[in-house]
């Protein structure tokens, strides 16, 4: 699984963030590995540099082999909120994935 993190101009990224960032998401979706062919990760701040509350987002697209695209998104306080967020919409949108594929 690739995992490929889009930010934009409002925020910069540091290197043991983004590492964080990466094992929180490989550990959190490790079961699902072999479904996901690339995970997109998308963190904005939705009002730029004025302060508010649940405006950072993060929206998370996961390409699954054979299959269209699934995206979630969540806000958050911070980012870690919006992160965690999106993953925990995202696991429940894979097992249902994971549930039909065994099914056929």
């Amino acid at each position: 699984m690739t995992i490929q993190l889009n930010t934009d101009k409002n925020l910069t990224i540091h290197q043991e963030y983004e590492e964080k960032i990466q094992t929180q998401i490989t550990e959190s979706l490790s079961r699902f590995s072999d479904l996901i062919t690339r995970l997109e990760v998308h963190l904005t701040d939705e009002n730029g540099s004025k302060d508010g509350l649940e405006d950072k987002r993060c929206l998370l697209e996961a390409r699954i082999s054979g299959k269209e695209p699934v995206a979630v998104t969540s806000f958050g306080n911070t980012y870690d909120l919006a992160i965690t967020g999106a993953l925990s919409k995202l696991k429940s949108k894979l097992e249902t994935i994971a549930g039909k594929l065994k099914t056929h």
